[in-house]
């Protein structure tokens, strides 16, 4: 069963209304299967309308924020399960803790950052729940086909495409979480090439 699963996502408030709809319709999937979202804790750009929407339909959410970012006020005031962290590192632990998936929504660098510490973890063995990337009109197309090459170059192992899943809506989420791949910490005997 699916309870809690972590959300990866931008705080840009600049980006198209579609990632914005992407946003709400994940965070009505997640609450309308009774799944806790764990995010990074802000207020604005899919971070906020992930919150706000989860919290607009009675949903259950934490937020995991470094102490800085709530110095300057990005913290989601409306999060009552607010987390304050010393920094990004501890904030990336924390969220990962304790989960039954990683949905990684479209994101600037913070969001690329985070998915590719819990790709190396996991095929390192230390992280094995599923990955999944919503590919909201084909926005990580370039991502995977950059994987692709790393395995083709040698880099990486054919294996290593099973670290994650790619959907193209939200409402594939619980499929997706579901049907992936299984993957556990002896995958570390196959993460050299």
């Amino acid at each position: 069963m699916i309870s809690r699963v972590s959300v990866f996502c931008a705080s840009s408030q600049k980006i198209d209304q579609k990632y914005f709809d992407v946003a709400e319709r994940l965070a009505k999937v997640l609450v309308d299967n009774n799944v806790t979202t764990i995010y990074g804790g802000g207020s604005i750009g899919l971070m906020g309308k992930l919150a706000d929407t989860v919290l607009a339909k009675n949903g259950k959410i934490l937020g995991i924020i470094p102490k800085f970012m709530m110095e300057v006020e990005w913290g989601h005031p409306k999060v009552d399960q607010l987390i304050e962290v010393a920094d990004m590192h501890e904030r990336k632990k924390k969220l990962v803790e304790n989960i039954d998936a990683v949905v990684i929504l479209p994101g600037g660098s913070g969001t690329l950052e985070e998915a590719m510490e819990v790709i190396t973890l996991k095929r390192l063995g230390k992280f094995t729940k599923p990955i999944i990337f919503v590919n909201t009109d084909g926005f990580y197309d370039g991502l995977f086909q950059l994987f692709d090459k790393m395995i083709d170059e040698k880099f990486m192992r054919h294996e290593h495409r099973n670290i994650w899943t790619s959907i193209d809506s939200p409402e594939e989420i619980i499929s997706a979480i579901n049907n992936a791949p299984t993957w556990d910490e002896n995958m570390i005997n196959i993460a050299a090439v």
